[in-house]
């Protein structure tokens, strides 16, 4: 079935299955409730603040995922899946399988755009990595331009919430996963950016090709220019078979001199060749290494990400004079290549945003001599090529994590020269700190970059990276 494209269409008398109950999931269920739609949630989870919402706005709710209790609750008109249902899920399997129509709450918001009479242009960012630090950066300088920009999707603020906002936003700045990605109908945006490309969450896609895919999509639709990396091959690929609008510009980013029609670097100079008129012969002073240094550490990670947040604010025509301030008054979220403290020549690195091999790769290339805290769930990922390119630099290992057994053969097999501990014990954080600062000696970098997820042994990347930062402050002497 067709679903109404408009926020003032009428959207009474559909009824919808919701497959999730976290933060997207209850705001598809409050906006589709408010709509005047008959709604009910599907999720393991029957406790918690969510649940008990859902008896305040009226929608009901199934307390299981399983696929006999899903079909045994009826057939609804629409399905919207929240991310955390991978395509392997028995309920989304029966549902591609029935031709059963599938949404998610991007396209939902997509449809429902034009609440208030100012409505939103969308910038889509993705990426293996860098995708949130660069959402953040491209709304704090829309914002610090005198536009009203919000950052929403997969960063923590459902999209939903700021379609109902009731002052309106001139761009909505989406941050979009691959589990997003997969499940996306069309939709279009001003800009759209992929920012690099890694393995990551084949276990969710089931191979590298599916996950290349999923992301590759974010450049279909777009109006004014998709934003790719010039040392990404994959990104490259995926703008070369895009699907756009007709008259959409290609513009690459990169950390070294930019071609035309690209953002990079000059020395230590931020330049933009590709928005002024002369780019063929002539390159526009963005910023400068000092300018990124107010940021954080200056990497090749942040001056990647650096680069295509200017590449995407200056293709919705931000001046340069903008983004520089920008720039210089934008601050990192926490646990991102943070420095926790420096003591007796040892600095004290928190990357636990380093989820992955690529994101993992590109704090170990910022540093010389390392004590690395690795490990956590590998999502499907190996390691061996991340162990492999830097075990020259490492002064020791401390693996942590519910995949120790295979971090610890990795590194006997293939970097027997590095001392490594294996952290067993229920403080797992405490006991790795200490094991850590035993190896550091001065000159050397204490570095949480785990390169895996967290929930084996902790609530998120956040509470990792806290607990790592907490047990450095507590047992370093200054």
């Amino acid at each position: 079935m067709n679903l109404p494209d408009s926020w003032h269409g009428d959207w009474t008398g559909l009824s919808f299955g919701v497959l999730g109950l976290g933060k997207s999931g209850f705001s598809v269920a409050d906006t589709l409730i408010e709509l005047g739609s008959k709604v009910t949630v599907f999720a393991r989870e029957s406790t918690g603040q969510y649940r008990d919402l859902l008896d305040v706005i009226g929608a009901d709710f199934v307390g299981s995922d399983s696929l006999g209790d899903f079909q045994t609750a009826g057939d609804f008109d629409v399905y919207v899946v929240s991310p955390g249902f991978a395509p392997s899920h028995p309920v989304v399997s029966w549902l591609l399988a029935n031709d059963k129509k599938v949404i998610t709450d991007i396209d939902l918001a997509f449809a429902l755009r034009d609440k208030n009479s100012k409505i939103a242009k969308w910038v889509l960012i993705t990426g293996t990595n860098g995708k949130t630090t660069v959402t953040e950066l491209v709304t704090h300088i829309l914002n610090s331009s005198g536009k009203r920009a919000v950052s929403c999707g997969n960063i923590g603020n459902p999209i939903l919430d700021a379609v109902r906002e009731p002052d309106g936003y001139d761009y909505f700045v989406i941050e979009l996963s691959s589990f997003q990605l997969h499940y996306l109908g069309a939709i279009e945006s001003e800009v759209s950016a992929f920012l690099n490309l890694a393995p990551d969450h084949i276990d969710w896609h089931g191979s590298f090709d599916q996950y290349f895919a999923a992301k590759s999509k974010v450049f279909v639709g777009t109006k004014e220019a998709i934003i790719f990396n010039e040392q990404d091959p994959k990104t490259l690929e995926a703008a070369e078979n895009a699907d756009v609008v007709e008259g959409c510009r290609a513009v690459s980013f990169s950390v070294y001199t930019p071609s035309v029609s690209s953002v990079g670097f000059v020395e230590e100079f931020l330049v933009d060749r590709a928005f002024l008129p002369e780019r063929a012969g002539q390159a526009l002073e963005i910023a400068s290494d000092t300018d990124l240094a107010q940021i954080g550490v200056v990497t090749n990670h942040l001056k990647a990400n650096v680069a295509a947040s200017t590449a995407i604010t200056r293709a919705l025509g931000t001046a340069p004079n903008v983004i520089r301030q920008g720039i210089r008054s934008f601050r990192l979220s926490p646990h991102r290549i943070e420095v926790v403290l420096v003591s007796q020549g040892i600095t004290f690195i928190d990357d636990s945003k380093a989820t992955n091999a690529h994101a993992a790769a590109a704090s170990l290339a910022a540093f010389d001599s390392i004590v690395w805290l690795v490990g956590g769930l590998l999502k499907g990922v190996d390691p061996t090529e991340l162990i492999v390119g830097n075990r020259d630099k490492l002064r020791a290992a401390v693996i942590i994590g519910s995949d120790t057994q295979v971090l610890e053969e990795l590194f006997e097999a293939h970097a027997p020269n590095v001392p490594i501990s294996v952290i067993r014990d229920t403080e797992v954080m405490a006991t790795a700190v200490a094991k850590a600062i035993a190896f550091a000696q001065s000159g050397d970098t204490v570095l949480l970059a785990p390169a895996a997820a967290s929930m084996d042994q902790f609530k998120d990347y956040a509470d990792r990276g806290a607990a790592f930062s907490a047990e450095v402050r507590k047992q370093v002497i200054r």
